[in-house]
């Protein structure tokens, strides 16, 4: 069979066409459906079987498993998912992707779509025009979906005539027929063959063409089919070389799963193949090992099965799957030394709105635990290690140590680093993303905290000097009332403390931040007619008198700002997802 170097380029063009439609109509996809996907993702639960469906519809929708698969990576690197959620999504991507080699099966080779896909490119290059966003996606669909059908059209022609020139399967004929050996040899095929084309619904449909051609017996194109279920998972893993423990593991969960699958079905297959055989037969009156026409059906219904079966054998075992990732690629202490630089704020972040927005609450809440508890506690002259202690108030009060405070260094060296890059990548993600007016609420509310956060580390320089020589005044009144200021920040921050340690803020921190807040006009020292009365009965000094009025409106004005912060960056046990998007959209 004469077969040139011509032939094999328009081979390899046939293929090319086929993966740019399917790039096309996938990216099209994710600006129709991407946004409301994503939210969903982000919303699924610890309930495995909903986590389940999550993965196949998203999948479903947008096309591709390798786009499903990163954003779960890129969700468990931010934390948005854990890690028994991520596996549980993943299960079901591996049977939402099975959508596309039916649609590949029933358009493609049942029906000429070829015959038709000019006149849809017609049609979808009329709708690109559209000044309306989701009118000019749904042409860039079309446009894809056609040149999808037309580059496996051209595949399919662009396949050597096996039939016409039996003689050429003589090479292949070693490697066919010995028995469970091919079966994993050609399994092996199908798992690099996915590797290269980084596409298991472009294998998928070279695989259905090398059957539907004769080049391969049906349980072989099974095999590669296998393969490809293998071949799928090098996507996430490359994308989590990078990215943290997190995303490592749910990478390793997925090649786990699969593999697990492919060894269970490898021990089955002759059975398995028996019935998908039974059912074409029952449902389509043909055998795939005699008609090339049910090769098609036959291959996308072994693909759906073993993905189903898989996931309803392994989703008990999603658990122990965890386990053992976690034990694969154990949690390492992150270096954190280096303060005056961004640790969460990533160009992989910013891939999506919900990673970006979590990574700029990440880093805010780092800064609020970093700079914020030092500087005030040590503002205040109490050890940040004493007042974490389980010590009450009234003993960590007895402290009056004096700690050096260099505030405007602390601010120049750490904060204003690190505020700076939150505004950038706050502005740039804002610029790159299509965000919706509750992300954008949402970046404006973290924002608003971190300025105040700046506010809090500026107020307690004027503050510092005061309460250290007024706690060691001989007058006992003054240190009495500089005590009780202490007390209101230190309570504050006490249940600052409480709410970090927890990861949330629960309706019982926002009880005790209300009855603080109700409680605050008492301590300032002008209008509770507290410095009134010190001057009038002579037990404080006239510049004492108005140190301690300008000094209770401000810690007063230190303690609000800590319950506002907190309140931003603590208040929603799911943060930001799509639900408590909708509430701060509808509360501003």
């Amino acid at each position: 069979m004469d077969y040139s170097i011509t032939d094999f380029l328009g081979l390899l063009g046939s293929l090319g066409l086929f993966l740019y439609g399917m790039k096309v109509m996938s990216d099209a996809l994710m600006r129709l459906a991407g946004d409301r996907m994503r939210h969903y993702l982000a919303r699924a639960t610890s309930n495995r079987l909903l986590a389940v469906l999550t993965g196949f519809g998203i999948t479903a929708v947008i096309q591709s498993s390798s786009a499903t698969t990163l954003m779960v990576v890129s969700f468990s690197n931010a934390s948005l998912l854990s890690l028994t959620e991520a596996i549980s999504v993943i299960m079901g991507a591996n049977i939402g992707t099975t959508v596309t080699a039916w649609l590949i099966a029933l358009l493609g080779f049942k029906v000429n779509m070829a015959a038709i896909a000019l006149p849809l490119i017609a049609l979808g290059f009329f709708f690109t025009f559209s000044k309306n966003d989701q009118t000019k996606h749904w042409g860039y669909f079309i446009i894809g979906f056609s040149l999808l059908f037309i580059g496996l059209q051209y595949l399919k022609d662009a396949v050597p005539d096996l039939k016409a020139h039996p003689e050429a399967l003589a090479f292949l004929q070693n490697y066919t027929s010995q028995g469970f050996f091919s079966i994993v040899l050609f399994m092996i095929i199908g798992t690099l063959l996915t590797v290269i084309i980084q596409s298991s619904s472009a294998t998928m449909a070279i695989t259905i063409i090398m059957c539907f051609e004769g080049w391969i017996p049906f349980h072989l194109a099974a095999a590669m089919v296998l393969g490809e279920n293998i071949g799928t998972t090098i996507t996430a893993n490359l994308a989590a070389t990078v990215a943290n423990h997190h995303a490592k593991r749910t990478a390793r969960a997925h090649l786990i799963f699969n593999i697990t699958g492919v060894i269970w079905m490898l021990i089955f297959i002759s059975p398995f193949l028996g019935f998908i055989n039974y059912l074409v037969v029952r449902f389509e009156g043909m055998s795939p090992y005699e008609e090339t026409l049910a090769i098609p059906v036959a291959l996308s219904l072994f693909h759906t099965l073993f993905n189903i079966v898989n996931t309803s054998l392994m989703i008990n075992f999603v658990p122990f799957i965890s386990r053992v990732v976690t034990r694969i690629v154990p949690s390492k202490e992150e270096q954190r030394k280096d303060f005056s630089r961004p640790h969460y704020l990533s160009k992989d972040a910013a891939k999506y709105p919900e990673t970006g927005i979590k990574a700029l609450l990440d880093e805010s809440q780092r800064l609020f635990q970093h700079s914020t508890y030092k500087v005030v506690t040590h503002g205040l002259h109490v050890h940040r290690e004493l007042f974490e202690s389980n010590q009450k108030l009234k003993h960590i009060l007895k402290s009056v140590e004096r700690i050096d405070l260099d505030v405007d260094d602390i601010y120049l060296r750490k904060i204003k680093t690190i505020y700076g890059e939150i505004l950038k990548f706050a502005t740039e993600l804002q610029d790159k993303q299509g965000l919706n007016v509750a992300e954008i609420t949402m970046i404006r509310k973290i924002l608003s905290a971190d300025r105040l956060i700046v506010d809090v580390v500026k107020s307690i320089k004027p503050l510092h000097q005061n309460m250290y020589v007024y706690l060691n005044s001989d007058n006992e009144y003054i240190v009495s009332e500089y005590n009780r200021l202490r007390k209101l920040i230190l309570k504050t921050l006490k249940i600052c403390l409480r709410i970090v340690d927890s990861g949330v803020m629960h309706s019982r921190h926002e009880k005790k931040f209300n009855k603080l807040r109700q409680a605050m006009a008492n301590y300032d020292a002008l209008s509770s007619g507290r410095v009134e009365s010190l001057i009038r009965e002579q037990q404080i000094e006239n510049h004492m008198a108005t140190s301690l009025m300008n000094d209770s409106m401000l810690c007063i004005e230190i303690s609000e700002h800590l319950i506002d912060i907190a309140s931003v960056l603590y208040r929603q046990e799911k943060k930001f997802k799509q639900e408590n998007l909708e509430e701060v959209a509808v509360a501003s």
